[in-house]
């Protein structure tokens, strides 16, 4: 059994952490990020550190203390570095345009598919010449990113036979044979 929950979260210099009615607050160079905790949980901010301690050792306060001690550190390295998704269009005329918030694709449908993008997060269509179209995500809330990488991504999933469709970059496809050719 894991016991992350026990783990300190150090905080970076110029973040800051602050408690108030179950809910963490902590700020950062590059935003603010608030998440609210289950009553009992008790958080402390001590000099450039935050420990939580559950309030029992009853199986759903374990799994919380872990899970919540895992958000808190997400929030703390979301506002102090931020977060960073790439994706890359593979196929014969897939192509990504991003204007302000909206994420034009042409995925070979017959027509482009828009997708508006929290104004939270930061969108970036790249192509280069001899390379795959790429799709930049970048942010502070590791979970808004995670969706909304996840959701561009259920627009073409990767088939297995040519590898067509949205990939994270470095993302592993397998590959499946084609019919063997009949002699």
């Amino acid at each position: 059994m894991s016991r992350i929950g026990r783990l300190p979260v150090s905080l970076p210099k110029g973040v800051t952490c602050s408690v108030s009615d179950n809910q963490i607050t902590v700020k950062g160079p590059k935003g603010e990020l608030k998440q609210a905790i289950e009553s009992g949980f008790e958080v402390k901010v001590e000099g450039d550190q935050i420990e939580i301690s559950r309030p029992s050792d009853q199986k759903d306060h374990k799994s919380k203390h872990g899970l919540y001690r895992a958000l808190v550190a997400n929030m703390v390295e979301g506002v102090s570095k931020g977060y960073k998704r790439e994706m890359e269009l593979v196929g014969v005329g897939y192509k990504a345009n991003a204007q302000s918030n909206v994420l034009e694709l042409s995925l070979g449908y017959s027509h482009s598919v828009f997708l508006g993008i929290p104004p939270e997060l930061k969108v970036q269509a790249v192509q280069e010449k001899g390379q795959n179209p790429m799709i930049i995500l970048e942010g502070i809330d590791k979970q808004l990113i995670g969706q909304v990488a996840a959701k561009i991504k259920s627009l073409r999933k990767v088939e297995p036979y040519k590898g067509k469709g949205i990939r994270y970059v470095g993302e592993y496809v397998r590959r499946k044979a084609g019919k063997a050719a009949a002699k």
